[in-house]
């Protein structure tokens, strides 16, 4: 049995301001086109399939080709909603769905029914628990349900898993020990933390929820991570497909299929003329999405607008200068009385920017306060 294992499409998500429909819609075709290739039997889709709980009708046609793409294929989808998701929206028509090999999870209900599969090697379990909330749990038992972890656990302990049978469970939710980026929502002081432990019965957990793909504590526990880069804290991850090849019990391949995404993210560092210098730019894709990073003293005009006409999906301009790491608090002058109005604005800007006035700035603001008429 071969399967995929994606999570975290995010489908309608803006990166600042810059729709990524068109990015999803190309990864989304390069994975159905990796799937038919690779022949495989399934998709596991470990939540989180829109960034919002209402999708824009434009996301909802984009996962719709994606998912009838697959359906034509013969490939059958395994999904969880995850935190990002509205489970009931989710979970609407999945009755009906499941006869097109489509199984989605439901509205949780106290209890986790696997779907079994058969090949030469006997049954494989795929159990689809969703993203949970201890008062999601809370509901259906009597147990303390104290936290995020005992609520996870309580689920797991009523699947009645048979341990000689292969057995996979799809879930979303953060693994301590996970390592994050600056685009995941993720509560304040590990109060969602669950331990990677509790999935020590299953031959394979796939995870959603975290986006830079990576193991935890296992081989055999994993994150897929997001199938594109959605911050700049990831411009360095390798985005991929992870691909499950089950045999017997025991037998557990692992491997990877990167994807390639219309525009990656990079960061460029530099002074002004450097970055704009035909030498610098025609050795990078320039219509990446782009961080510019400016370590230019002064600030240039209108930066941004003249460097677009290069780069056109800049994202983010931003200096690095002795002003910016400059940590100085700007406190009380002392003896401001005594101080003359140059004085005190000179006090000012060194503190302000890490630097005294040049002789010229010096004397702007001499004639500035000359026609202001103060001292």
């Amino acid at each position: 049995m071969k399967l995929f294992h994606i999570s975290d499409l995010h489908i309608g998500i803006k990166i600042y301001g810059m729709s990524q429909l068109e990015e999803q819609r190309h990864i989304l075709n390069t994975i159905v086109q990796n799937a038919v290739d690779e022949r495989i039997d399934g998709i596991i889709l470990a939540g989180d399939i829109y960034d919002k709980q209402t999708p824009s009708a434009e996301g909802v046609v984009v996962f719709d080709e994606f998912l009838t793409a697959l359906s034509k294929n013969n490939i059958s989808v395994f999904m969880i909603w995850g935190n990002h998701d509205s489970k009931e929206r989710i979970a609407f028509g999945s009755s009906i769905l499941k006869d097109s090999n489509i199984y989605i999870s439901p509205v949780y209900n106290g209890k986790v029914l696997p779907i079994t599969l058969t090949d030469e090697y006997g049954n494989i379990n795929i159990y689809l628990l969703p993203f949970l909330k201890p008062q999601y749990v809370r509901a259906f038992t009597d147990t303390e349900i104290s936290d995020y972890n005992s609520a996870i656990e309580y689920a797991i302990s009523t699947m009645g898993i048979n341990k000689a049978e292969r057995n996979i469970i799809v879930s979303h939710q953060f693994v301590t020990g996970a390592s994050t980026s600056e685009s995941e929502e993720i509560s304040i002081g590990g109060t969602d933390n669950i331990s990677a432990d509790l999935f020590s019965d299953f031959d394979y957990t796939a995870l959603g929820h975290i986006h830079r793909p990576q193991k935890i504590k296992s081989e055999y526990i994993r994150y897929s991570g997001t199938p594109l880069k959605y911050s700049f804290s990831e411009e360095n991850d390798k985005k991929a497909i992870t691909v499950i090849e089950l045999k017997e019990k025991g037998d557990i391949k692992i491997s990877q299929i990167p994807l390639t995404p219309i525009h990656d993210m990079r960061t460029i560092k530099g002074e002004y003329d450097t970055l704009m210098s035909r030498k610098f730019y025609s050795s990078i894709p320039t219509d990446d999405y782009i961080r510019v990073i400016l370590t230019d003293e002064m600030e240039i005009p209108y930066a941004i607008e003249k460097m677009r006409g290069v780069y056109p999906n800049i994202l983010e301009l931003r200096y690095d200068n002795r002003r910016t790491q400059n940590t100085e608090a700007i406190t009380a002058f002392e003896n401001a009385e005594k101080k003359t109005a140059l004085q005190l604005f000179s006090e000012f800007y060194q503190k302000q920017n890490g630097a005294k006035m040049s002789d010229e700035e010096e004397c702007i603001i001499k004639d500035v306060l000359s026609d202001l008429e103060v001292e």
